[in-house]
């Protein structure tokens, strides 16, 4: 973290003069980002959101220091007002008063899929848990995260099917061996609870295959099928063309089956995509190098992520 930023206050809350609890304590955490999802789309049944995660090596991190006689709350960058927001929540629900600073920083860039701000929320979530030294389980951060924003499930570590809009597990598929993901960006940025609110122009066919879908990607996690996992990206992502559209996607599959990558997986509410390859396979180096490449001239804005594995 840049030891240069200073911390600049967002609208700090007033400070009562009685009725809360003083502390003085620092925590710290750090919570996963994701590269898109594996799968994304709708389930015939209701609350049929859901998404399958795939973890890589970016993370965000927050460090939450508690100042009892300080302002009220800052934040710093300024603009994480969510995370703001959620550290407010929780020391209200402690009684204690909203004073303190909260840093985050992320090798998560904002706007493109890569669950940013999830993983924002859930590092602070803990590292104010820390601060305060009180229990913090996925569930809990689950039902402060559903009166913010709609959420990836960075919560698990695991490969996990995840109700995204209404913010609650679905199940823990396992893990996956690590794998490298060429990256592509076209560009441009996408607010998520914008995107959330958009309807879903998926019919009944359609929701009956992503169930299919996820009994696959579901098997291939539990087997450690990396191929069938990239096949059942690739048809995920073909799938949301009709929702959020890009350009490169079909030039990408192209690429992938060139190189013999494993299949493309996309930002589904995002602008980046990828190309994900088994990096115990032979020749991996000189094929990832080839791939990286061909992307680039396609898209001009690369880079290689590692996927997380938590055996």
């Amino acid at each position: 973290m840049s030891t240069t930023q200073t911390a600049a206050p967002v609208s700090p809350a007033p400070v009562p003069a009685t009725g809360y609890r003083k502390v003085a304590a620092t925590g710290v955490s750090t919570a996963f980002g994701t590269f898109g999802e594996l799968l994304q789309g709708v389930l015939p049944e209701e609350d049929g959101n859901f998404l399958v995660t795939l973890p890589v090596a970016r993370w965000s991190m927050a460090r939450f220091e508690i100042r009892p006689d300080g302002p009220g709350l800052e934040v710093w960058p300024p603009h994480k007002k969510k995370a703001l927001r959620l550290t407010g929540m929780i020391l209200e629900d402690e009684g204690l008063a909203p004073v303190g600073l909260l840093r985050i920083d992320s090798t998560l860039p904002e706007g493109k899929g890569l669950a940013s701000s999830s993983a924002d929320l859930v590092a602070t979530a803990r590292a104010v848990a820390n601060a305060l030294g009180i229990p913090m389980p996925p569930r809990r951060i689950e039902r402060y995260l559903a009166r913010i924003e709609p959420t990836d499930g960075v919560l698990y570590p695991s490969v996990v099917a995840f109700h995204h809009r209404s913010v609650r597990l679905r199940a823990r598929l396992g893990s996956l061996p690590s794998m490298a993901v060429v990256g592509a960006d076209e560009g441009g940025a996408v607010d998520t609870v914008a995107f959330n609110a958009i309807p879903k122009p998926f019919t009944d066919a359609d929701r009956r295959e992503y169930a299919r879908l996820l009994d696959r990607i579901t098997g291939a996690v539990a087997a450690r099928d990396l191929a069938e996992v990239g096949r059942v990206a690739t048809a995920s992502a073909r799938m949301n063309q009709v929702l959020r559209h890009k350009w490169s996607l079909e030039p990408m599959t192209a690429i992938c089956e060139e190189v013999g990558g494993l299949g493309v997986v996309v930002g589904h509410s995002g602008t980046t995509l990828g190309i994900l390859m088994d990096t115990d396979a032979p020749d991996c180096p000189a094929r990832l190098a080839v791939a990286a490449q061909l992307c680039r001239e396609l898209v001009g804005n690369v880079t290689v992520y590692r996927t997380l594995s938590f055996d």
